[in-house]
């Protein structure tokens, strides 16, 4: 089933450990997680729907329960560590297909972050200001190229928390990054070039240069400068050279993208800025077609659980689509699986292969 890549067996030994489960008598992790995992594929509005879907006998069979109340299923998503989930994620993470990278400099990773807005009535705890509550979601992403893309490490703060507060986190080895305006740190741009991690960002439009060198531009292109500099004033500047690329956008807007890279054409950079895109079309399609708009408990555990059994359902159609190798969308595949949840997983995937080789023939 499509569950099956997660590793329940080193979950098992981690809860032996904590003995986190040792008093359970009916709903355990494994079976929260598969009943939640559930609710997102199928989109349940609530616990007491949820509730209601343990009569399906498939249901009952995967979870070993032959029933289970709403009341039981919320205590259950508030006690669950959520660091549980997250090393489930992680473990899902590393069993993703990427294309071999052997330059760490050419591998891509964009990193930025997307705020949950909540009701602050429901979630008190969350409030960031007068009127509003949320949780912010930060995420590194691997790009590996046009609509091949992966989340790779995710943490989750307040909604109060400055990007920059989080940058040194998400970028912590080598690798050719990509961040917007809202991460500019010149203490931690100085250390990413002494360490060896290479950044594509934005500059803002009020930071102080100084001019070292210039470079020619091709005529007519895009780019309208490019140079080496020193970036701030007297009272805090870096101590490493960068280079600024003055381009313009698509829709003609002149932006200023600073860099640690001297060995790539100025138009690569551009083109590799733009790629941060992406990004934000990730976390477009998580608001649009996982559970996060509304939530199952009202505590930080319940809201943490959910968020990170989102990126593991999404994980999940990810390594889907990497076994069909297919072109078929993620909603799509979703769509599929409705339809052969309970299929063991090497008969769904055939059923799946044949259905993509006639999805490919009529495109």
């Amino acid at each position: 089933m499509i569950q099956d890549p997660i590793n329940f067996r080193h979950l098992e030994q981690k809860l032996n450990q904590t003995q986190a489960d040792k008093y359970v008598k009916k709903l355990t992790t494994k079976a929260y997680i598969l009943l939640f995992l559930y609710a997102q594929l199928h989109k349940e509005d609530c616990l007491r729907a949820l509730s209601d879907c343990v009569l399906n006998q498939h249901l009952q069979r995967a979870t070993g329960l032959s029933s289970i109340s709403a009341a039981q299923l919320s205590r259950k998503n508030n006690t669950v560590d959520p660091q549980l989930l997250m090393m489930l994620f992680l473990e899902l993470v590393a069993k993703m297909k990427g294309k071999p990278v052997p330059d760490s400099k050419r591998l891509l990773k964009i990193v930025d972050s997307t705020t949950i807005t909540m009701n602050p009535n429901q979630f008190p705890w969350a409030h960031f200001r007068k009127t509003k509550a949320g949780v912010k979601l930060h995420l590194r992403l691997v790009f590996l190229g046009k609509g091949q893309v992966f989340p790779e490490k995710a943490i989750l703060t307040s909604a109060q928390i400055h990007d920059r507060e989080e940058l040194d986190a998400l970028v912590d080895e080598e690798a050719m990054y990509v961040f917007d305006r809202g991460y500019i740190d010149y203490k931690a741009f100085d250390r990413f070039s002494d360490n060896g991690m290479f950044f594509t960002s934005r500059l803002k439009k009020n930071a102080v240069t100084q001019t070292i060198r210039s470079y020619a531009v091709p005529e007519g292109g895009a780019i309208q400068s490019d140079q080496m500099i020193l970036l701030g004033d007297a009272l805090h500047q870096a101590e490493n050279f960068f280079r600024l690329i003055v381009s313009q956008d698509d829709q003609g807007r002149t932006i200023r993208i600073i860099t640690n890279r001297f060995d790539l054409p100025a138009e690569e950079l551009g083109t590799i800025y733009r790629e941060r895109w992406a990004i934000e079309l990730f976390f477009k399609w998580l608001k649009q077609h996982v559970r996060l708009k509304t939530f199952y408990g009202q505590s930080e555990t319940a809201v943490h659980n959910q968020i990170i059994l989102s990126l593991i359902h999404y994980c999940l159609f990810l390594l889907v689509h990497q076994e069909l190798e297919t072109s078929a969308s993620l909603l799509q595949i979703s769509r599929w699986l409705k339809g052969m949840l309970w299929y063991p997983a090497k008969k769904w995937l055939h059923r799946l292969q044949f259905r993509t080789r006639k999805e490919n023939v009529k495109t």
